[in-house]
């Protein structure tokens, strides 16, 4: 058997709601050079019944399980699994683009040199059907991203967002298991610090899911996980500002959740303390954020999420 151009991992964890449409969005790439890799991590719904029945329809997918380890850890499984030169990553409740392998595949041709390749990300809810249709796509930089982009917020924003070499991996190894936030941002780091081009593309091609019971809802551990690996890189980066700009994302995210008030300016206070200046790096962002974090006091927060979504 020949290998596959990609190999897509999907870590699945009791998903039987979102598993249909996620799958779907791969099988209906317009690239069709793939291996489907869904990872079961122990659950205990009708998922894995699902994956046997899409593994049943398509050659192209295979379906392995393991004792709840956690994402990292289906990833990393999946990693050991792959044959294809590039891998690409999506999580159970996210969807893709149809041309998102089709994109990658230009840029990484394009360009040997590059490692690892994102896109823009729509932020979507249960409802969204389109990814033209979302309320609000990510902000990133585009062309190469260095360290110091990726300490502060993480712009790929999910780890559904990448494609990586296989030699990359290789060399720089497999996801941190024992991080449950920020492991995709501590591996890209380490990535940058390891030379390895990281590139950013000017399309829309990912489709996120952040549930209000979700650990992407969890902000204090996104923020405790944050502080943990950015630790290492206090003297390659001024931390403080780094800070100040991550709970100024921090905010942002409460108030696209309706996390009320109390949750916003508790992250816009943390900014302050650390770097106002840096708060305000972007000044159009800063001051949209501080007027969020003035509205959140009388605004209702089913308006919070319509208005910030």
């Amino acid at each position: 058997m020949s290998e596959p151009l990609f190999s897509v991992i999907i870590p699945v964890f009791n998903a039987e709601e979102t598993l249909d449409r996620t799958v779907r969005s791969v099988l209906d790439q317009t690239i069709g050079d793939f291996e489907l890799l869904l990872i079961d991590d122990g659950s205990t719904d009708a998922s894995i019944k699902k994956m046997l029945r899409f593994a049943s329809e398509d050659q192209r997918i295979r379906v392995v399980s393991q004792e709840n380890r956690g994402a990292a850890a289906a990833r990393n499984l999946g990693i050991e699994m792959a044959r294809g030169a590039l891998i690409a990553f999506l999580d159970a409740d996210d969807i893709w683009a149809s041309t998102k392998l089709e994109c990658h595949a230009t840029v990484h041709h394009r360009d040997m040199m590059v490692a690892v390749s994102c896109a823009k990300v729509a932020f979507i809810g249960p409802e969204t059907r389109n990814l033209d249709d979302a309320d609000a796509v990510s902000g990133i930089a585009f062309g190469s991203l260095k360290l110091p982009d990726l300490v502060a917020e993480n712009p790929t924003c999910t780890t559904s967002n990448l494609v990586v070499s296989r030699e990359c991996f290789d060399t720089v190894g497999g996801f941190k298991e024992d991080l449950h936030h920020a492991e995709d941002q501590e591996w890209l780091m380490r990535a940058a610090v390891a030379g390895y081009l990281i590139r950013s593309i000017d399309d829309l091609l990912v489709g996120y899911r952040a549930s209000a019971g979700g650990l992407s809802a969890d902000l204090d551990s996104m923020h405790r996980g944050w502080r943990s690996v950015v630790d290492g890189y206090r003297r390659s980066v001024d931390v403080n500002a780094a800070e100040a700009v991550y709970c100024r994302y921090l905010a942002r995210r409460a108030l696209r959740m309706g996390a009320g008030a109390k949750s916003t300016w508790r992250y816009v206070g943390i900014a302050f303390r650390r770097d106002v200046s840096a708060f305000f790096g972007d000044r159009r962002r800063g001051a949209l954020i501080l007027l969020g974090a003035l509205a959140s006091l009388f605004l209702p927060r089913t308006f919070q999420r319509k208005l910030f979504s």
